[in-house]
């Protein structure tokens, strides 16, 4: 999947419904986007065909989404909303465009049923939609990507608050991004000139000379050289960030004194996230920190932005590539563990699922695995990765498969491999069975195991918000006479399940039900 051109196109849609006050349901056609980006080798907007929304809407989203056959209309109207934007920015034409709306017309009385038709369902559908809907076909748990409260600042000691690993750009990135940055252009050309430049100006030119480094050192990927080569420039750039975050600017940077002082709090937060969060949200805390004062958060965010620190998408901001550097500089001056994470497009599979387990933001996630697939051929990746899976643990197991998922019929060879492992085959013959190749049936033993399995994954989820999966449980959980027998499965995380069952389920049946098969379940492991 290419994540970028998903984004752009959302960006670009949010755009349009705005300019001509069209109500987008930008989240529903980012799933359509990117079910076509997975699934039906759509590179970009003007790749939709009407074809496209036949197998999309009739067959890979039944499979794949959760949603009740009531939430049809909604489906329908997200994809009408795609095609009038593909056809008012010119990216398909008004013949296409009016295929395009008879087909959705004709898929739309359709499509209720589809949803509702146990038969469409997916394996990881059918039996484990009471993991929750985002977790389901990607299982991958990220919780460094969820939307932090900022309304209260993490503890400034470091063996308390300890940094997450941060992926970091290039040299050569970041000086290509530098120059395009209107505050380092100031500084170092005409200009207004305003009192900020000039601070920091004078910032610089203080620099001992020593420090500067001499006309015979080399500038470095690791900051140092004198400050017209590549390490002196970024040096430079630390130093301007380290300033701007921990002096006292009076209102210089983003027009108020009180938000300028919580700089340091802000950009600490969001490079913990490490990924973008709604504007909303950083709103909230501006105005939290302007002790409940009303805060112009477009006019923060836009200077912010200026100074290369900020980076705006659609409703959403996040810390531009220069200023993570830039503040991990920061960290390590001032002695923080501040560490940084591999290129997981570059581990094996192996090094690829631990980084993910690590915790990855969902966007980097995804760019780490496409390129990690890029690298290779379908059946070596499904190989190496199933291979890895083998003897992991559920929620290795639940990455691997989830990123095989992904891959078309020419994985078929590595995957049929799968068959042979009993961890691996329900797995497997739930791949080739979508793809509608040749597979075989799951047998009772094979559907309780893979029950239990997928039913692992929940487990952290589970524990870190209860509330939320009983409600998902109580909406589709499994039936009680599947859970009644799952207690005689040889699972290591059976009797976890079980329990975790027990304690969520509303029904008082079902989870009486659930604690009685976790006894026989331990009783069982005694003997």
């Amino acid at each position: 999947m290419s994540i970028e051109w998903v984004n752009q196109a959302i960006d670009d849609l949010r755009a349009w419904g705005r300019a001509r006050g069209v109500e987008v349901d930008a989240d529903e056609v980012r799933l359509l986007c990117d079910y076509a980006s997975d699934y039906l080798n759509v590179d970009e907007p003007g790749d939709f065909t009407p074809e496209t929304f036949d197998e999309l809407l009739l067959s890979i989203y039944p499979r794949k989404v959760i949603a009740p056959p009531e939430s049809a209309p909604q489906t329908v109207a997200a994809a009408r909303t795609l095609v009038d934007h593909l056809e008012d920015t010119g990216q398909v034409c008004g013949r296409t465009a009016a295929a395009m709306r008879e087909r959705i017309a004709d898929i739309e009385p359709r499509l209720p049923e589809a949803l509702a038709d146990e038969a469409n369902f997916g394996m990881a559908k059918s039996l484990f939609s009471s993991i929750g809907p985002e977790s389901l076909e990607q299982s991958i748990t990220i919780p460094s990507g969820e939307v932090p409260d900022l309304g209260e600042a993490p503890c400034e000691c470091p063996g308390c608050s300890p940094l997450p690993a941060v992926r970091t750009a290039s040299p050569e990135e970041l000086l290509a991004g530098l120059a395009d940055v209107p505050l380092w252009a100031e500084l170092r050309g005409p200009g207004p000139h305003h009192d900020l430049v000039a601070d920091l100006r004078r910032l610089l030119d203080a620099e001992p000379p020593d420090e500067q480094g001499g006309p015979d050192e080399q500038g470095g990927p690791d900051g140092h050289g004198g400050p017209d080569e590549p390490g002196g420039t970024l040096r430079q750039w630390a130093r301007i960030v380290a300033h701007l975050v921990e002096h006292d600017t009076g209102g210089a940077v983003t027009g108020s004194a009180d938000t300028d002082h919580e700089l340091y709090d802000l950009f600490d937060m969001l490079y913990r996230v490490r990924t973008r969060v709604p504007i909303a949200v950083v709103g909230e805390y501006l105005e939290e920190a302007a002790d409940g004062g009303e805060t112009d958060v477009t006019a923060t965010l836009d200077r912010l932005a200026w100074c290369g620190l900020v980076e705006v998408t659609g409703d959403d901001a996040g810390l531009t590539p220069l200023a993570v550097w830039a503040l991990r500089e920061h960290y390590l001056t001032l002695g923080i563990d501040a560490p940084q994470a591999p290129d997981l497009a570059e581990a094996d599979a192996t090094g690829l699922i631990e980084g993910l387990l690590d915790g990855v933001p969902a966007e980097v996630a995804e760019d780490d695995i496409a390129r990690w697939l890029g690298r290779r051929s379908p059946a070596e990746a499904a190989a190496e990765l199933l291979g890895a899976a083998s003897g992991a643990p559920a929620v290795a197991r639940g990455i691997a498969v989830t990123i095989v998922d992904q891959l078309g019929v020419e994985a078929e060879t590595a995957v049929r491999g799968g068959l042979d492992e009993p961890e691996l085959r329900p797995h497997a013959i739930h791949w080739l069975a979508a793809r509608g190749l040749p597979a075989p049936s799951l047998t009772q033993e094979e559907l309780l195991w893979v029950s239990v399995d997928m039913l692992a994954l929940a487990l952290p989820a589970a524990e870190e918000d209860p509330d939320v999966f009983s409600e998902n449980m109580a909406a589709s959980g499994p039936p009680a006479h599947l859970i009644e027998e799952m207690w005689q499965v040889d699972h290591p995380d059976v009797v976890e399940v079980l329990e975790l069952l027990g304690r969520s389920l509303a029904d008082a049946t079902v989870a009486k039900a659930a604690r009685k098969a976790a006894f026989k379940a331990r009783s069982r492991a005694i003997r």
